[in-house]
């Protein structure tokens, strides 16, 4: 444990050095599996699609059969999606629908709209089609043996399509991560318990486990809630000693500074040992990580607004790497900032913004720790390196919530 900064890149890697993918294994529905972690490769045993089809409502034809607008053909068969055709004659047409398959011998589609049906039952071709046109070919999205998706893909409803597309109805995934969650502090009051014209003086809603919790079940983990532990060193070490023994990671909001009140860090070091304290970032600088045994432990902020940035920061990349997702950096979008900042801070800072009007992006009115009507406001936090001032107009790195919080 050392006591000076340590830069938050340098944190995240040390953090994500201990992350080793949790044993165990579980098989899900595909149905139920937003969200989980892929174990295995999905390899595609199938073709899709499986047929030439076509792309849309009309009459497959052989382009060469058609020379010139107005050419009558007479409809030989009518194809829906899901059925088979015969073998369309020469100098015929074949009424066809949507993803029905391409009967054999066209080799274009004309959409309904360029075509007349004739009352004996043929049809007027108005406009003469190129060999190909409005066919969609056997094996486009996928061919057989691809891999579809890989190990470590964090499955969205996209991909839980894809898997369904060919054929897999289970899915093996990463066990979900047993998290233990408490918050420290004899100021919290738990909304519901106290109305807000009988609190008393000091006292605070205990803002953090509502947002903490939710983004550890986002993130699919088994939360045991274990409340509001008191501001005392036996209470802080026997929560900490229970959790250890059922969790992969023990998650606190509050009490890591170095307050006679902040029993966090000895209790830690009485039970296990800390191996990072204090990171080099604004919001968010008492963050700790340690090991009890073999539970990890994130000890965050109590301020709200730090304890949400270094969530977002450490705790969701190191969470997802447990799962065994490989890629856990949030993605930075180029953004033009629309406000001045004309002094930086010795340590890096996540500048709470939002989006405006004309695209650019506009600064939260305040940005200490402690409002946390700055995320609700935000779209997402600007990335400003150490001593960095920002000019409006500037380009800047943009991180979102919505991609953060996903």
């Amino acid at each position: 444990m050392r006591d000076s900064l340590t830069s938050l890149d340098s944190a995240l890697a040390a953090v994500l050095a201990q992350a080793r993918t949790l044993d165990g294994s579980e098989q899900v529905s595909t149905f139920d599996a937003d969200g989980r972690v892929l174990l295995a490769q999905a390899v595609s045993p199938l073709q899709v699609p499986p047929h030439d089809n076509s792309a849309m409502d009309g009459y497959a034809v052989r382009s060469s059969d058609i020379a010139a607008a107005g050419t009558l053909l007479p409809v030989s068969q009518r194809i829906a999606a899901g059925q088979m055709g015969q073998p369309l004659a020469p100098a015929t047409a074949a009424r066809i629908f949507t993803g029905a398959p391409l009967p054999e011998g066209a080799d274009a589609v004309v959409m309904q709209e360029d075509c007349e049906a004739q009352p004996d039952g043929s049809v007027r071709v108005n406009a003469p089609p190129k060999a190909g046109q409005w066919v969609r070919r056997a094996g486009d999205d996928i061919v057989r043996g691809a891999v579809v998706l890989d190990a470590g893909t964090r499955l969205t409803p996209a991909e839980l399509g894809l898997a369904a597309s060919i054929g897999l109805a289970q899915l093996q995934v990463a066990r979900r991560p047993r998290v233990a969650l408490f918050s420290t502090g004899d100021e919290l009051v738990m909304p519901g318990s106290v109305r807000p014209e009988d609190m008393p003086p000091g006292a605070i809603y205990n803002s953090n486990r509502f947002f903490l919790r939710a983004m550890l079940q986002r993130l699919g983990c088994e939360v045991t809630d274990l409340g509001i532990v008191p501001d005392q060193r036996e209470a802080t070490v026997n929560a900490l000693r229970d959790a250890a023994t059922a969790h992969d990671l023990i998650l606190t909001s509050g009490g890591v500074s170095v307050g006679e009140e902040d029993h966090i860090k000895p209790a830690v070091e009485q039970l296990g040992e800390l191996g990072l304290w204090k990171i080099a970032m604004k919001p968010g600088k008492p963050f700790a990580y340690g090991r009890l045994g073999a539970t990890h432990f994130m000890g965050l902020p109590g301020n709200p607004v730090s304890s949400f940035v270094t969530f977002l920061l450490l705790v969701r990349p190191f969470l997802l790497r447990l799962q065994g997702v490989a890629d856990v950096a949030p993605r930075s979008i180029a953004a033009r900032a629309d406000f001045d900042w004309p002094r930086g801070d010795r340590r890096r800072e996540f500048l709470r913004v939002r989006y405006n009007e004309a695209g650019g992006l506009e600064l939260f009115r305040n940005q200490t720790s402690n409002l946390l009507t700055s995320a609700a406001w935000g779209d997402g936090v600007v990335d400003n390196p150490p001593e960095n001032t920002i000019a409006r107009g500037d380009t800047v790195r943009f991180l979102s919530f919505a991609e953060l919080m996903a």
